[in-house]
């Protein structure tokens, strides 16, 4: 990489990360302490959880093509700006409704898209997939962060707290992509990739190894969401931590997760062995939400947690690089716009329905409705992927 599209990326990659970072933190507090808003049940503190994912569904692809038309950076920081405002209106809620509608807010900076684009017009071609990979994996950095942040902060000051530091993170945001990210030298669309993106868009939804990755980031965000609205209060009652230490739990199990991660890596690129690797990997979280849910003692909870966090980690490398390695270059941009839709859809279904769940059925419940999800992913991906079933330009993977 060249200086500029060293610094392009590094910022950027930065950008990413203080957002997500943000988004991830209440994700480990939400279901612990929502209960003493008012009006609060499982069912709305589930809407809470996820609906930042249904207005990032909803507005990527709109704010995505408005950055073509208007520029990047002016779309990034509108989005950021969005953001922060939902932050603040989650800071001063006193009442669960209110934190729905800053979460709902926060998602509506949907600006995920705008970002990759720009990643994409700051890099060369040849340069293009590692500078996503780097972008990608500060995803992964700030998932870790969050779940040590998250409850350190809120030990200090509550969600107020956590929302509030938040909305600097966004102000930080605006900061990096006004003085640290450098101008592109144009958008990066031109008018021959316009004309062609409705056809590159429906081959996207009729493609099988397509639909199937996008299935599967459905399914595995549906769980997390789903599955921690349960996690927070069984470390609390089951492994016996203080709110305010549940960091000294997710740290570890998360840095340990890497242990089961590399030896499914070296797996699968021995022999060519990606399916059944990935069908390992669908396996291992099935065994890990069983457990969580049936778990009754400290350390095999723990042992269901990391387990959980090898199958995550794992799938969440893996999903996006499968995408683009199944189209050609000119779908990539359409087949990740699909597949970001659906992971927030399912960021929005898991932390919906598992709260309704948890509310009507309790913990056995939510364990029940994960695994079916799960379930599901597994018998839609057993069928082995056939040689150029993309249809886009390359063979699927």
């Amino acid at each position: 990489m060249s200086s500029v599209e060293r610094r392009s990326v590094a910022s950027l990659a930065l950008l990413y990360n203080v957002r997500m970072l943000g988004l991830f933190m209440v994700l480990p507090l939400l279901a612990l302490y929502a209960v003493d808003f008012a009006g609060a049940t499982p069912t709305l503190i589930g809407v809470a959880l996820g609906v930042y994912g249904l207005t990032q569904a909803s507005l990527q692809i709109p704010l995505g093509w408005l950055s073509d038309r208007i520029g990047r950076k002016p779309v990034i920081i509108g989005g950021l700006l969005v953001f922060a405002a939902g932050s603040v209106v989650a800071a001063l809620a006193e009442s669960i409704q209110g934190i729905i509608l800053g979460r709902a807010l926060q998602g509506a900076g949907a600006i995920a898209s705008s970002v990759m684009a720009l990643v994409a017009d700051l890099t060369s071609r040849e340069q293009r997939t590692k500078a996503m990979a780097v972008v990608g994996a500060s995803i992964g950095l700030a998932f870790a962060l969050a779940l040590v942040l998250g409850p350190l902060i809120a030990g200090m000051g509550g969600l107020e707290a956590v929302f509030g530091v938040t909305a600097a993170l966004a102000l930080v945001g605006i900061v990096v992509v006004l003085w640290q990210v450098p101008d592109p030298p144009h958008s990066g669309v031109t008018y021959t990739e316009v004309g062609t993106r409705p056809r590159l868009f429906r081959a996207s939804l009729r493609n099988g190894t397509l639909l199937r990755l996008d299935i599967g980031i459905f399914a595995l965000h549906f769980v997390l969401m789903a599955s921690f609205q349960i996690v927070p209060g069984a470390l609390e009652s089951v492994v016996g931590v203080a709110r305010e230490h549940h960091w000294q739990i997710y740290l570890p199990a998360v840095l340990l997760s890497v242990l089961g991660i590399l030896p499914l890596m070296r797996l699968a690129e021995r022999g060519g062995r990606h399916h059944l690797v990935f069908l390992v990997a669908i396996a291992v979280l099935m065994v890990a939400l069983a457990l969580l849910g049936l778990a009754a003692t400290p350390w095999l909870f723990c042992v269901a947690l990391w387990l959980f966090f090898v199958g995550f980690n794992y799938m969440e490398a893996v999903l996006p690089s499968l995408v683009s390695k199944a189209v050609a270059p000119e779908a990539k941009g359409t087949a990740l716009g699909i597949f970001s839709t659906a992971q927030f859809l399912g960021i929005f279904a898991g932390g919906a329905a598992g709260g309704w769940v948890l509310q009507h059925y309790g913990i056995v419940g939510i364990t029940e409705l994960c695994l079916l999800v799960i379930a599901v992913w597994m018998l839609v991906a057993l069928p082995a992927p056939v040689q150029g079933e993309s249809g886009l330009g390359e063979a699927a993977p």
